[in-house]
């Protein structure tokens, strides 16, 4: 057999893989005419930890090549798999064996192949790169910090190609006037310089603003005098940001808060001077296809129909910010606010068509995901309600669940309609189990607390994640609070909970293989929710409830909550937030593609590079599940 079809086979080999299914042709054959084949025999090493390096990195194309630290087996390279290259890009020693667990057959590539072909090829630099981290499984060393297989900063394009992470563009000469200034003449002021708002600053800072909305609803209507001062309607205090602000954080901004203008300071706070004005109309300008237009158009919507079909935009919205590479907490925090609004808007339409106003406060609870703010495909529902008992009589108790529940039973509906399928778990508002006085919650989360069972547990991975969507905050104030005050009584629940945060083992079985479903319809399929998603949120839950903190539910904000309660942790923390961006990505894209929650993947399907993106998400997972495990002392109890 002559060299060039020794060459042309290892091309045919190596095209299959990536760095290498980025190249050309002609970059392909140069390469695979220099490889050098080494057989290598079981327990023999490709290179010792503490030798110099070689000039060259490798290639599996058959068998295993183990890689070993102080002879602890900490990652196995199989077919396609890349070993020997964070030595070589560093120019020092091995730090590492490479050993062959069986029969091997390895591609030897020299570094000059490597920096001439591969690195200057941005796309095969970018794995190249990624990978350089991911072989060492140690994506959180300082050394390698942010370098994790998959990142954002791999994976996002240059910023010119999408606006959300642009700076935006504001207005530098905000109008204002003083306190003592009347309602009239700012509204002279006003319409002298053609603004739909004007800032009452003292000091140069700001301290209330008025838009036309304003005196639409103050004035127009005879509520307040035009000779009254400003002070009288204005909003206060207001809501402030940098300079810096970028769309995106602008466009949060506005849904989150249900306001059209935003106050640019020199530091961010209202405790600084006021410098510039940014309005809702301005951020459409930047970018067409806001969401804040989405969000009016839930506002306007009457019937669940029409906003089956915004829900739908949304879809489309979420597939273009994938495909953008967008940040994932933006994306997320986008989606869950249309969500939210979906919801928000279905409960004042059921409010209007049951004719009868709610006989008690109340507040609509989204549990699991959605509370979590982490539901960006339309998956099941899972929802809540409790309404206030204060004050209330046996039979008015009973007459306002009555009505509660029929609301829901409407509310329930409508979501169904939207494309918010039942829970199969009937986890909803319309199950009398879940609509309940705020005393039959206490007393069920004090239940859940002091007598854990397995199903119990369960319930409060589901329900401690809840949001308040609509309605009463103080009664979601209430619950969170006696939640803490229960477990501060009962401190070996948190065991508990810990022990249920264990129960899935970490994704890969000790020869790097994705642990698959055994049996049943999705067999042999990788469930990324149950294996490598809920052990990051369950583990999350259960730190941020060992700190008592309350008001952070998603997952990347208690992971960055904890990071300031334990510095000694952070890079850990850090590298459970990447992986989470990733999986929650990877999830979101694989159910877009399949039309389906995204929950269950064919790991056969996948490309070598999506099985290494997966891969190197999981070492967080499996650190964090022993940092668990080490905490609460479960090894006693397992």
């Amino acid at each position: 057999m002559n060299k060039n079809t020794i060459a042309e086979r290892i091309l045919d080999f190596l095209k299959g893989f990536p760095p290498f299914n980025a190249l050309t042709y002609e970059q392909l054959i140069t390469i695979s005419s220099q490889v050098k084949v080494l057989y290598v025999e079981p327990n023999h090493f490709v290179f010792k930890q503490g030798t110099s390096i070689k000039d060259e990195f490798y290639v599996v194309k058959n068998g295993a090549i183990g890689v070993y630290h102080e002879n602890k087996l900490v990652d196995q390279c199989d077919e396609g798999d890349i070993f020997g290259l964070r030595a070589l890009i560093r120019k020092d020693q091995y730090f590492l064996d490479a050993k062959a667990i069986e029969e091997s057959i390895v591609y030897s590539i020299s570094s000059t192949l490597l920096q001439d072909i591969i690195i200057s090829n941005p796309k095969a630099n970018q794995f190249i790169m990624a990978s350089f981290a991911t072989n060492t499984r140690n994506p959180y060393a300082k050394d390698d910090k942010g370098t994790l297989l998959g990142h954002l900063e791999f994976l996002k394009p240059d910023a010119s190609g999408f606006t959300e992470a642009q700076s935006a563009i504001y207005s530098k000469n905000p109008i204002c006037c003083t306190p003592e200034t009347s309602i009239k003449a700012a509204s002279l002021i006003m319409k002298e310089h053609n603004v739909g708002s004007i800032v009452i600053t003292k000091n140069q800072k700001p301290i209330g603003i008025i838009t036309d909305k304003d005196l639409r609803n103050q004035i127009a209507t005879g509520i307040h005098h035009i000779d009254e001062p400003v002070t009288t309607i204005m909003s206060s205090p207001v809501l402030s940001f940098p300079p810096t602000i970028t769309v995106a954080e602008a466009q949060i901004a506005t849904l989150k808060h249900q306001i059209s203008h935003l106050c640019i300071t020199e530091d961010g706070t209202d405790q600084s001077k006021i410098i510039g004005m940014l309005s809702e109309h301005d951020i459409i300008v930047v970018h067409g296809n806001n969401p804040a237009v989405l969000i009016k158009e839930i506002k306007r919507a009457k019937t669940a129909e029409s906003l089956k079909y915004i829900r739908e935009k949304a879809q489309t919205l979420l597939k273009n910010y994938l495909d953008q590479s967008l940040p994932m907490v933006f994306t997320a925090n986008i989606i869950s606010a249309i969500n939210d609004a979906v919801t928000k808007q279905v409960i004042e339409l059921s409010i209007i068509q049951l004719n009868q106003k709610p006989p008690a406060k109340f507040a609509w609870l989204a549990i699991g995901s959605q509370g979590r703010k982490e539901q960006l495909l339309m998956t099941d529902q899972d929802n809540a309600l409790v309404f206030s008992d204060k004050n209330l009589h046996e039979s008015d108790i009973e007459t306002a669940r009555a009505y509660f529940l029929k609301l829901a039973n409407t509310i329930n509906d409508q979501l169904h309609h939207i494309g918010f399928d039942y829970c199969p778990a009937n986890m909803m508002a319309r199950n009398p189990d879940w609509c309940l006085t705020l005393t039959e919650w206490k007393a069920k989360f004090n239940n859940w607390i002091t007598q854990p069972t397995q199903e119990k547990i369960l319930l409060c991975n589901i329900f401690f994640d809840y949001n308040l969507v609509y309605g009463n905050k103080k009664l979601v104030h209430k619950m969170s609070n006696s939640i803490f005050k229960s477990i501060e009584q009962y401190e070996i629940f948190l065991n508990f909970l810990a022990l249920n945060a264990l129960k899935n083992p970490p994704p890969l079985s000790f020869f790097r293989q994705f642990l698959v479903e055994d049996s049943g319809e999705h067999k042999d399929q990788f469930d990324i929710k149950k294996r490598a998603i809920m052990p990051l949120v369950d583990a999350a839950r259960l730190l941020i409830l060992s700190h008592h903190v309350k008001d952070f539910n998603s997952t990347i904000a208690r992971y960055k909550k904890l990071q300031e309660f334990e510095p000694q942790n952070a890079d850990l923390y850090d590298a459970c937030i990447n992986a989470f961006k990733i999986l929650l990505r990877f999830r979101a894209n694989q159910g877009l593609k399949h039309k389906d929650s995204g929950q269950f993947v064919d790991v056969k399907s996948l490309s070598k590079s999506d099985r290494l993106k997966l891969k190197g998400c999981f070492k967080p997972v499996k650190d964090i599940q022993t940092l668990v495990q080490v905490r609460f002392k479960l090894s006693q109890m397992m």
